[in-house]
This record gives C-alpha cells, structure tokens and sequence, in this order.
C-alpha cells in the first residue's frame, strides 16, 4: 500500500478505513474500561469515548468517567516505520503532518506538540521493550491455543473520526469521555483514538471473525506515577456461528461465548502470572453483555487484569455479522507490564536510557527492573481562583506542554472557598524529577514561571 497523507483521512476519504480498523478495547484491561473511577490506571482502561461531530459534550466535573476497550493495529507484527523529523511521522504507510494534527488555528483542535511526538513511537513493537514482549507472550499463547486462527495488527493509524471511536462501539452520545477534557481532537469529526476499540467495526466489516488488534491509545489525564497521555492497549474478539455452538451441544450461544471466554482468558492469566487465585467480576460496558472483569489475587491484594464481555448483538448487526455471537476483551499493557516487570513510573516505558533499555531482552518476561540512581525531586505550588470553566486535565495539560516528562505529579494538596466572594481556591503542587539527571534550581524555577503565566492565561484562573 502506497504512503498516504493524514488529511485525506481528515477529509473522509479511503483511508478512513485504515485510519479505523482494530477493535473494541477497554482501557483498565479492555471492556473494563467501562470503568467508573476517576483515576483507574490509564495505562490500563480504554476510554470509549463518543461525541458528536458538531458539537461536542461540554467538559464534566465527573471527569473521571472512563470505559472502553483494547486493540492493536491493522498490520502484521514487526517493526513498524516511523520518521525521526518532529514535522512528520509514518504509521501503517499513512504520512502523518504536525500540521494536520497539531492547529492552533483551529478551536475544535486540542492536541499538544507533546502528544503528537508519541505519534509513530510503535513502543509495542520493540521486541525487547517491556511492551513488546509482553504483547508477544500475549500472542504466543494465542498462537498455542488457537493455531493460525487469531489475526494481529499493531501498525494501526491512531487518527479516527469520532464515529468510529464512540458512536460504532455504542458510547452514549452524552458521555463524559466524549468530552474536550478527555480526549483529543484533531477537529470536530476527528480524534486520536482512546481507545483500539475505534477499529472493532471496520474488521467486522472486512470480514475478521478473529482478531488481536494492539496499538498507542491517547487521553487527557492527570499527571503521577501511573498515569501518561499515550498508552497502550490489546483487545481481542472472535466471533462464532450457530453451527460452532450447535456442534458442541449447546442451545444457547450467549452462554457459550461467554464459557469460552472465560476458559480463554483463565489460561492467559495463568500463563502471565502463574498458578494464581482468579474470580470473575460482574460489570457493564455499553458494548457487551454479560459483562465481566477478571480479578487475579497477586502479591497479597485483588488485582483487575482485563475487562471482556460477549459483544452487544446491534454491534455484530450493523456490521455485517447478524446471526452471530462474539466475545471480547481488553488490556492495558502498561498496567500488566508494570507489575510483571516491577516498573515504578509508567514515564520510564519511553525513556532511551540504556540503564532502563538494557535490561530487557526479547522473550524474557517478567525480568524485573533494576532501580537505578534516583535524582531528587523539586516540588513547587501554585494556587489560583478557579473558573467555572476549570478542569484539573486542562491544567495538566498546561504543566505537561511546558515540562514534559520533567513534570513527575500534579496534586491538589489545598481547596477552600470564600462565602463571602463566593469563590473557590485551589492549591497545586507540582513534582519536577528527570529520570536521568539531576535538575537545577534555574531550571526549575523558569519551568514555574513559564507554567504560572501559562495557567493564568490559557485557563483563565486568578493566580494567588
């Protein structure tokens, strides 16, 4: 397939259909991303998040909102090709302009410089990063389990429209994920994917009845040790017919789907954690019933692992696939990687440094990571009147823009309200840490500086 520009995608043309291929993955482990929780591990739950393309859900104060699932790409696993110039990168043979993506110009854009330098990253097919080897051991088992049968694709373009990344997975057109505070927006009709779950339509369509589908999801969130703009997620789905479930004596096929799923996924967490103690949580995601979450009991506590669930029949009937029965799931990698690998800051996944990169090796999972030398944070506070417009995601945003990885938290450490100008004041503070040398106080406080004057002005606020 020959390279093509993003703005024949932005404009609707063929390679939306690229641009829109994986499937449904929940964020916290893939369906489980239909969480509720204001701060599930990013890294693990997929944002289904659905808004319409003219006019978009006003910020909530219910920011935390979250579900959706996990998926990866449209092509086959290997390395994929990214260009290294900040103008540009290559995804799945799609050409990817900063200028398409990043549009100051535009008020229905909202993504950041910092974001869009992850763009064509692809940290999932590195063989020997923690990601890609922990994705490869996910499809070794499924390689082992089902011959030849699950398609993979990780090499998925990130940019959808908005139909494909909510409405095709059956987010409710108020939904908070749909929001600008949640999620990115190239324009009104087009976003970074939150989800792998935003290509889970077009595969039924062209006929995938067995998929993995892993890739980068993007979503607006806080600033701490677990949760990061870009993660990544795997979904899986397989679809079953009548006489699939008639031949082994079963009348029902929701059931069965749902028995297999299980069974299914039971072996994968063996095969990633051991023999451990596993139990199986009811939930909802607006994409499956019965919905479920898996729970393993890992180092002394209950853990999620993923999220799944037999696919809503509207979506196997609006894609070309009635008559049928399927089951799906999704996960974070991050979320499992940190655990399997002992990796204390989900920053370190994009670091270079050959005393983090070092360590791992293609096949070997679950080598734990050795800390190294930890430089000192620098903590500073900032306090402002807040507008009825603030969304403590709009100031994340505003510290990550101008720090980057140096910004290490973002915490509401004081709030109070004043009856008498009937306003509320917040008090942040904000951990500045590189992962690989120690800063200077010059540093720091031109970091501050820039961050004060930026959060007066972009967000409206009193600085105090």
């Amino acid at each position: 397939m020959g390279r093509t520009s993003i703005a024949s995608v932005l404009r609707g043309g063929p390679v939306l259909a690229m641009a829109s291929t994986l499937l449904m993955p929940c964020l916290s482990s893939s369906l489980v991303s239909v969480r509720f929780a204001s701060r599930s591990l990013s890294t693990s739950s997929a944002c289904l998040c659905t808004r319409s393309a003219s006019s978009p859900v006003a910020p909530s104060a219910n920011v935390g909102l979250r579900f959706g699932f996990v998926g990866p790409a449209r092509t086959t696993t290997g390395a994929s090709s990214f260009a290294t110039a900040a103008s540009a990168v290559e995804v799945g043979g799609l050409t990817i302009s900063r200028d398409e993506v990043v549009r100051e110009d535009d008020p229905t854009n909202n993504v950041p410089d910092s974001v869009f330098s992850k763009i064509g990253m692809q940290l999932h097919t590195r063989d020997d990063h923690p990601l890609g080897i922990l994705k490869n051991a996910i499809y070794g088992y499924f390689d082992e389990l089902y011959p030849e049968r699950f398609e993979k694709l990780d090499n998925l373009s990130p940019i959808v429209s908005v139909k494909a990344n909510f409405d095709d997975v059956l987010t409710p057109p108020d939904h908070v994920s749909r929001s600008y505070n949640d999620t990115y927006y190239v324009d009104s009709g087009t976003v970074l994917r939150c989800h792998t779950s935003a290509h889970q339509a077009e595969m039924l369509r062209e006929g995938r009845t067995h998929f993995l589908v892993t890739g980068d999801v993007y979503r607006r969130d806080a600033i701490d040790a677990t949760h990061y703009p870009v993660f990544h997620q795997m979904e899986g789905f397989r679809v079953f017919t009548p006489p699939e479930w008639e031949a082994a004596g079963a009348s029902d096929g929701t059931a069965f789907a749902a028995e297999d799923l299980k069974k299914t996924l039971e072996g994968l967490a063996r095969r990633l954690f051991g023999e451990v103690e596993m139990r199986w949580v009811d939930c909802y995601f607006p994409f499956t019933e019965p919905s479920f979450e898996l729970e393993i009991f890992f180092q002394g506590k209950w853990m999620e692992v993923l999220g799944c669930g037999v696919t809503e029949q509207a979506i196997l009937k609006n894609n070309g696939r009635d008559g049928t029965v399927a089951w799906a799931f999704g996960l974070g990698l991050e979320r499992l990687a940190m655990v399997l690998f002992d990796i204390p800051d989900i920053r370190l996944f994009w670091s270079n440094d050959s005393r983090f990169t070092s360590q791992f090796k293609s096949g070997q999972l679950g080598t734990k990571f050795k800390p190294y030398s930890k430089y000192p944070p620098c903590f500073k506070d900032i306090s402002f009147w807040i507008s009825e417009q603030f969304t403590e995601n709009n100031l994340c945003e505003v510290v990550r823009g101008i720090a980057g990885d140096l910004a290490e938290e973002v915490v509401l450490i004081d709030e109070f309200t004043n009856p008498k100008k009937g306003l509320t004041s917040h008090c942040y503070r904000i951990a500045y840490r590189s992962m690989e040398r120690s800063l200077t106080d010059e540093e720091i406080n031109e970091l501050q500086s820039q961050v004060r004057e930026q959060v007066e002005r972009k967000l409206k606020v009193t600085l105090r």
